[in-house]
């Protein structure tokens, strides 16, 4: 990147930021939701466990620990910042179609990859922090203590981002050309959590289940973060996982690219970045 490119990105995430504080309910719900989504199937695991947790022993053997509160956690943590992703940054450019701003931006001599690169720093800084105050939470409501090391934890969730990223440019620039949202969003989730182990052991799935599960870059991003959140492993014993997330990485990125440059010629050819 040039250094017009940085200050493009710069600038957008600025621009970005400046919104997100304009609308205080936005940060409200960003306090509230890390707490109160992880209820239901919390509390509902409490309850699936029995009397003095004699069901416990059943997951234990599924899953490899006896911390569901954990468990659970690890799963819904990177689903709801991919849930915020194509919501948020996987909408961003019909969002500023609809606002009637992306051709007068795309008209301009700015790169509009760096434009693209800026609202996915702003993504990346809200999902650090979505991580931040969901296991603060977690450790203040559901007594949920963490065994591993945060450092490593930071690092793998930051390398589960990049896949996500480029997951999000894909549907940002699909929803360009469908211009619409709502459907998409759900379709994807709701796959990711079916098939990533959200809620529960891949394992458990069938056998031809588990070969879409193992594609998916989350399934990948939720076993490492619960072995080393949960059990206290390090590096060393999620190699595989770290491999498998760097690859699918690079995949998702470079789709997510190749559709946005797709979308750009399309738009530039058949003259609708201004249509609504």
């Amino acid at each position: 990147m040039t250094a017009n490119d940085i200050r493009t990105a710069a600038a957008v995430l600025r621009k970005d930021l400046i919104v997100f504080r304009r609308y205080p309910t936005w940060i409200v719900s960003l306090l509230i939701w890390p707490a109160l989504f992880p209820a239901m199937y919390v509390f509902m695991a409490r309850t699936l466990s029995g009397p003095g947790g004699q069901a416990v022993a059943a997951f234990q053997s599924v899953s490899g620990t006896d911390d569901y509160i954990g468990f659970l956690l690890f799963g819904i943590i990177p689903w709801m910042i991919l849930n915020t992703t194509l919501w948020d940054f996987g909408t961003h450019l019909r969002t500023e179609q609809v606002r009637g701003t992306l051709e007068a931006t795309w008209t301009t001599p700015a790169s509009r990859l760096s434009m693209l690169i800026g609202a996915s720093i702003r993504q990346l800084v809200i999902s650090l922090l979505f991580l931040t105050i969901t296991l603060f939470m977690a450790c203040l409501l559901y007594g949920f203590e963490l065994r591993g090391d945060p450092l490593t934890l930071l690092g793998l969730l930051s390398l589960s981002l990049l896949p996500i990223i480029g997951l999000g440019m894909l549907f940002a620039s699909l929803i360009l050309w469908m211009k619409e949202t709502s459907s998409l969003v759900v379709i994807v989730r709701g796959i990711f959590m079916a098939f990533a182990g959200m809620t529960y052991p891949i394992e458990v799935l069938p056998a031809r289940m588990q070969i879409l599960s193992k594609a998916l870059p989350l399934t990948h991003a939720i076993r490492a973060m619960r072995l080393v959140g949960l059990i206290g492993v390090g590096w060393n014993d999620v190699k595989y996982e770290v491999m498998m997330l760097a690859i699918l990485s690079v995949v998702f990125i470079a789709m997510g690219l190749m559709a946005f440059r797709l979308a750009e010629r399309h738009g530039q050819s058949t003259g609708t970045l201004g249509h609504y």
